[in-house]
């Protein structure tokens, strides 16, 4: 899902960093000394579900948690996306820096429609968690492919989303086992 250095130009790439720095500012502003720990903790999930990496349709996957991002963190999930996709461009060459900006704003869209549809209070909880899982990956992917499609990238971007589809998927089991587990244990961190 992390788009390389090199693939869209340039100016769009500045672009996208200028708008993340400015979604840095407005989303990570105001932070409460009591949300740090929380995000802190998000951050390192994610950081490390990008080590697990499992084979779909002769390429490798691996999970986001996008989804459970915005679930946990509502509206400061992106400035924890933005410094996990930091050091795994940094540390894993996942992604690069030149295209960073793009990616969170990619991924980070993942996290607030995953919030969004999270709040609906009208629909069941194991169906708005399966679902936020889901809708965190199929996002980014929806995004990244227009991206691929406008930059003239690949002939065969839309098998990504078929490829995104099963991760997703996958995902939404993962947010749905995780939202269960947040429920027995703590389930004042389902509040957000």
């Amino acid at each position: 899902m992390h788009i390389s250095d090199g693939i869209i130009s340039t100016p769009v790439c500045i672009a996208a960093h200028a708008a993340s720095a400015g979604l840095l500012y407005f989303t990570g502003r105001k932070a409460e000394a009591a949300e740090i720990p929380r995000m802190g903790m998000t951050g390192a999930a994610l950081f490390t579900a990008s080590l697990i990496q499992f084979p779909v349709a002769g390429t490798s996957v691996h999970p986001g948690l996008f989804g459970l991002t915005g679930i946990l963190l509502g509206r400061r999930s992106f400035p924890v996306i933005y410094m996990a996709l930091l050091f795994q461009a940094v540390f894993f060459q996942h992604g690069g820096l030149l295209s960073l900006g793009l990616n969170a704003l990619n991924m980070g869209a993942g996290a607030f429609a995953a919030w969004l549809l999270w709040r609906l209070k009208g629909l069941p909880e194991y169906l708005r968690s399966a679902a936020a899982g889901f809708l965190g990956i199929m996002t980014p992917a929806l995004l990244m492919t227009a991206e691929f499609r406008i930059s003239s990238y690949g002939s065969a971007v839309a098998l990504l989303l078929a490829i995104y589809a099963v991760t997703g998927a996958i995902e939404g089991a993962i947010t749905l086992s995780a939202v269960k587990f947040f429920r027995k244990v703590k389930p004042e961190i389902l509040t957000n």
